[in-house]
């Protein structure tokens, strides 16, 4: 087991892939220590912003695990291309944690920057707050969304949540921002509390659950049925009655938007088209 701690209070972004498992693995702690990180513009080694700290009593475990303590909100890709191993942070942690993420899984006691999960194919992100813009979503100019794995907020998100999303699981137990699911393919997102408008944008497929109120139905769903309840994932239902719509129609979609009747009176007048 290895313990990072920051040496001083960052203030500037710091590239950190170099923070992984995967990279630790089979490293004794000068190696850890001699590793390559980027304050700004500048190369350093990872002794130079971190302490390290290596646990004895933990070296018969087959897989590493890291545990960063305090605030490294400045810190960016950590976690990034994991395969194997955990990691956790006691704190808030920057931009791009666990991007292309295959195995394993994160941690976060603390609020995490955007693009969180990014292009992400296996493993799990489990987050303790809050979460920036694009969860799960692919960078500008990309179409590859998350491809597997579970990602699971405890706090609120920001705009376009698992946009361009195939595969995997997005559960978030607080609120989300607009677009959520924006030309999403597959998987299911699952959003319990309140929701901004224009959900499932341009979706060809997957399900979208959501158990709050939201602004509006883009006018390109048709209502199908309600539901007494839906699947997330084995032993988690939600409990309806839902009204379920399909969509993107502008799209040819098939994709499956639920949404909470009692949360979302506005949504009535629906019912006379069933």
């Amino acid at each position: 087991m290895i313990d990072l701690h920051p040496l001083r209070k960052f203030r500037v972004p710091i590239i950190a892939e170099c923070i992984s498992p995967d990279i630790f693995q089979g490293k004794n702690r000068k190696e850890i220590e001699g590793l390559k990180i980027w304050e700004g513009n500048k190369q350093k080694r990872l002794r130079e912003l971190f302490k390290v700290e290596e646990n004895r009593k933990e070296q018969q475990q087959e897989e590493t695990t890291i545990t960063i303590h305090g605030d490294v909100s400045k810190v960016r890709r950590v976690g990034a291309y994991m395969t194997h191993g955990e990691l956790s942070i006691n704190g808030n942690v920057g931009m791009h944690v666990g991007e292309e993420m295959k195995g394993g899984k994160i941690t976060v006691h603390g609020n995490v920057g955007g693009w969180a999960g990014s292009a992400m194919k296996g493993g799990t992100i489990e987050i303790h707050g809050n979460v920036s813009h694009y969860l799960a979503a692919p960078y500008r100019g990309s179409s590859k969304g998350i491809h597997g794995g579970r990602i699971i907020v405890h706090g609120n998100v920001g705009n376009e949540a698992g946009a361009y999303m195939r595969k995997g699981l997005i559960k978030i137990y607080g609120g989300a921002g607009q677009f959520a699911g924006l030309r999403m393919h597959g998987g299911t997102i699952y959003i319990q509390k309140d929701c901004e408008g224009r959900v499932g944008a341009s979706m060809t497929g997957g399900k979208i659950i959501m158990g709050g109120f939201v602004e509006s139905v883009l006018p390109t769903f048709t209502i199908e049925s309600i539901k007494e309840k839906v699947k997330i994932e084995e032993n988690e239902i939600v409990k309806g009655p839902l009204y379920l719509f399909l969509g993107d129609l502008t799209e040819n979609g098939k994709g499956r938007l639920f949404v909470s009747r009692e949360k979302n009176p506005q949504l009535s007048n629906y019912e006379r088209l069933l």
